[in-house]
């Protein structure tokens, strides 16, 4: 169970994990969403949860803790338990995409990682996450609504243009997008994919990607380029945090690009307020 230093959790670990990820909800969503659901096995998580201690029997405090599945993100860790999860995901071999979580334990690792999964297509160090718990203190957008299973193909192409444009890769590249359109599906069948259509093409969409029993993490808010600039971004994101601070019991949550100041100044007057730093690295 033991691989230089970093240990592989087990279900036996789970309340000690839920205590990690309980003392910081919004850091911790994307954690959190998944290990609600399916516990710490492997198989049912989609991935592994490490911790680096010392310690000869379990019980006591996690005092590094990284989840490793399509993305590595590594929630708690002083240097020495950085320098383990790096030396157990050498290991293992690259399977993420990205790094992604708080920023300075995302980058403490990455400078581990560096020699020899470098170089990143693209550091993004400085990603404010923000949070609100209260209502939108702007008005909604009345014709942002979740978007239907039967709209999969009309909301489809907006989903496309938002990744590629945000991640800087078109996500039809390796499969010829079966993946990304599955994994769409799947929002829209939660309920958690919002959008307004206009002339049956959508002209804003946004997602509540990590769904935490605290916390909702809304991800890929996208605007049509040819109606940017006319507050559509602001109305609709605050359509989908109401839904998710009213309707269903959640603080709203997202990350954004530290140099994205219109986005930014847009979460300010929707109630957000930064309540930590993410960092991410792409490859």
């Amino acid at each position: 169970m033991r691989l230089a230093g970093a240990r592989l959790l087990d279900e036996r670990d789970l309340p000690g994990v839920l205590g990690v990820l309980d003392g910081d909800p919004v850091t911790a969503c994307m954690v959190a969403a998944r290990v609600e659901v399916a516990g710490l096995d492997p198989w049912r998580l989609g991935g592994e949860v490490w911790a680096c201690d010392h310690r000869s029997v379990r019980g006591g405090r996690l005092d590094g803790l990284c989840y490793a599945g399509p993305n590595l993100i590594p929630l708690r860790g002083n240097s020495s338990a950085l320098r383990c999860f790096a030396d157990r995901a050498r290991r293992r071999g690259r399977m993420c995409s990205s790094l992604v979580g708080p920023a300075e334990q995302v980058l403490g690792l990455w400078q581990e990682l560096e020699p020899d999964w470098g170089p990143a297509r693209e550091v993004r160090a400085d990603q404010p996450l923000m949070a609100m718990a209260r209502p939108p203190a702007i008005p909604l957008d009345p014709l942002v609504r979740p978007v239907r299973p039967d709209e999969l193909d009309r909301y489809l192409p907006a989903a496309i243009a938002m990744f590629t444009e945000e991640v800087g890769v078109d996500p039809r590249a390796e499969d010829g997008g079966a993946s990304y359109r599955a994994r769409v599906a799947e929002l829209i069948a939660g309920g958690r994919a919002f959008a307004r259509f206009e002339g049956g093409e959508v002209v804003f969409k946004a997602e509540i990607g990590a769904l935490s029993t605290k916390v909702g993490q809304i991800q890929g808010v996208w605007v049509h380029p040819d109606r940017r600039g006319q507050g559509l971004g602001a109305a609709g994101t605050a359509s989908v945090a109401d839904r998710l601070v009213r309707s269903m019991g959640r603080t709203a949550s997202l990350y954004v690009n530290g140099y994205n100041a219109v986005a930014r100044a847009a979460y300010d007057r929707i109630g957000f307020t930064q309540v930590g730093q993410y960092a991410t690295v792409l490859f």
